[in-house]
């Protein structure tokens, strides 16, 4: 006989718990259809009550919610906006969508996340040329809360809002003794969340805006849906955007909002499997876990030391894809993404000078603080699988393929 083929493992596959369905239904008895209806509202209310934020705006992605939330910030061409560099291009792009200049930081060796002292040291080069930036937009890199109480002391003294980047730390908190006291994103301006299908929870695509800003979250809903003004006919004094989520998206958001602590639990058993079975291995560590919060460990993520082992990671990425396994890099840096040019170094831009350098074909403007410990992480980082579908047995054949390449 033919010996069975093993499965394709993925990297980070939805997992529906059932119960979406029935609120599926729900939305197709009501015949809420189209954007907007009792889904929204109800996954609106439920999701504010889980992070804590009192208002909440579910719209189409996490980088729609991140434009939005940048926009009612006035955020204009030539504008600054310090964000992390080792992120996601959605972090960054609505930054670009708006003009503004995105100034790069890099991460920390504590929590690979946006390091604190750079952005002090930043900001107090900034006031000293009378020069701020217009906001702070921090990342949780793989479900990792940024340290965003320093990072707040920091920013309140120059009077700049954060936008935090919360897309891959749902289910993620910020402790004190051991004791879960905010979700992550509480206390900035404002927070992003993302449900794109890869993420801890998922309705197929989708994001949520979240503060406790009431008028933000009211202008970000407005320019959600149009800019629509209050009247019979269709009145606009302002330009906005089609980012609504669908009621049935949002029936689907309310049937994973149901299961997120049982996929918490289950991507942090996944990490102490891992490792578990390769802290052994010469040359492996894994991403930290800062003492001031407990990450949803979206990703298990992976550092490998060639001068250790002998091995690098794209090696390890090459055999894990030969036994039909899918694995991926961290993140490469934005400061070293193509699309953006980091050259402007100390120097001031003007808005015409955006206006006039910027076009389709050229690179967008942008500045970078650091990098070093970005771009290490990028060269030695590779995200493992993470599913929470992932049986013990797949767990086994991750492990057996990275044991094997260090056994050559």
């Amino acid at each position: 006989m033919k010996p069975m083929e093993s499965k394709r493992i993925f990297l980070s596959p939805p997992h529906m718990c059932g119960k979406e369905i029935d609120f599926v239904n729900q939305a197709f008895d009501s015949n809420f259809i189209a954007p907007l209806g009792p889904m929204v509202d109800s996954f609106e209310k439920t999701f504010s009550e889980f992070v804590g934020l009192r208002y909440c705006l579910a719209v189409s992605s996490g980088t729609a919610a991140l434009h939005l939330g940048l926009r009612h910030l006035g955020i204009c061409p030539g504008d600054e906006v310090l964000v992390s560099t080792l992120t996601f291009i959605g972090s960054v792009s609505p930054v670009t969508f708006l003009g503004g200049i995105p100034v790069f930081l890099d991460s920390d060796r504590e929590t690979w996340n946006m390091d604190p002292v750079l952005l002090e040291e930043e900001l107090e080069k900034c006031a000293r040329k009378g020069r701020m930036p217009k906001a702070v937009v921090p990342t949780d890199l793989y479900g990792q809360c940024c340290h965003l109480p320093r990072i707040l002391e920091i920013c309140e003294k120059h009077s700049i809002p954060i936008v935090c980047d919360c897309a891959e730390s749902m289910g993620a908190f910020f402790c004190k003794d051991g004791m879960k006291i905010a979700h992550a994103g509480k206390h900035a301006k404002a927070a992003v969340y993302s449900f794109n299908g890869n993420k801890i929870i998922t309705t197929s695509g989708g994001g949520m805006l979240a503060s406790d800003d009431e008028k933000l979250i009211d202008h970000a809903r407005k320019l959600a849906h149009q800019a629509r003004e209050n009247h019979i006919h269709y009145e606009h004094l302002e330009i906005g955007y089609n980012y609504r989520m669908s009621n049935i998206l949002a029936a689907i958001g309310m049937g994973q909002l149901s299961a997120l602590s049982e996929r918490v639990k289950k991507r942090r058993e996944i990490f102490q499997y891992y490792f578990n079975s390769l802290k052994d291995l010469p040359g492996v560590s894994f991403m930290p876990e800062a003492l001031y919060n407990k990450p949803n460990r979206w990703l298990t993520v992976i550092l490998i030391a060639p001068e250790q082992c002998g091995v690098d990671k794209e090696q390890i990425r090459r055999a894990l894809e030969a036994a039909d396994i899918e694995s991926r890099p961290v993140w490469k840096p934005m400061h070293k993404q193509p699309a953006f040019d980091c050259s402007l170094g100390e120097r001031l831009v003007s808005c015409d000078s955006v206006r006039k350098t910027k076009n389709s074909f050229s690179k967008y403007p942008a500045r970078a603080v650091g990098g070093n410990v970005a771009e290490d992480l990028f060269r030695r980082g590779l995200c493992l699988p993470s599913g929470t579908q992932m049986t013990e047995n797949d767990l086994q054949r991750v492990v057996e393929v990275i044991r094997n390449e260090f056994h050559r």
